[in-house]
């Protein structure tokens, strides 16, 4: 069993920054896929962002220039910097491991205001 922990969320304002963390205390398989995912409440998840040694970063349409995936290989931390939020990326912010995710944290709320 993977246990992942998401922290970072909160309140911003329209066109400001957070980073989103998400860690582990589980020894991770380095070239196992992680990915950021969103939700709000009526909606499904979406894939935000994903990251492989196969296939580099990926990102949704809707935070390309936005949100940058990134992970510390030797702490097996993963992060979601983003930039420019806009009103519409509040959501709960979820991070998982392999794909197709197997293992999902908890999730971490994010609220933009404009």
């Amino acid at each position: 069993q993977v246990h992942l922990e998401e922290s970072g969320g909160g309140l911003v304002q329209a066109g400001g920054s957070l980073r989103l963390t998400c860690t582990t205390s589980n020894t991770l398989y380095k070239f196992s896929a992680m990915s950021w995912h969103r939700q709000v409440p009526g909606k499904q998840r979406e894939l935000v962002a994903q990251l492989s040694s196969i296939s580099g970063a990926n990102y949704a349409d809707s935070v390309k220039g936005r949100f940058t995936v990134s992970k510390n290989n030797n702490t097996d931390t993963f992060y979601l910097q983003m930039n420019n939020l806009k009103p519409e990326d509040t959501a709960v912010y979820y991070c998982a491991y392999r794909n197709p995710p197997r293992y999902w944290g908890q999730g971490t709320q994010v609220i933009v205001s404009s």
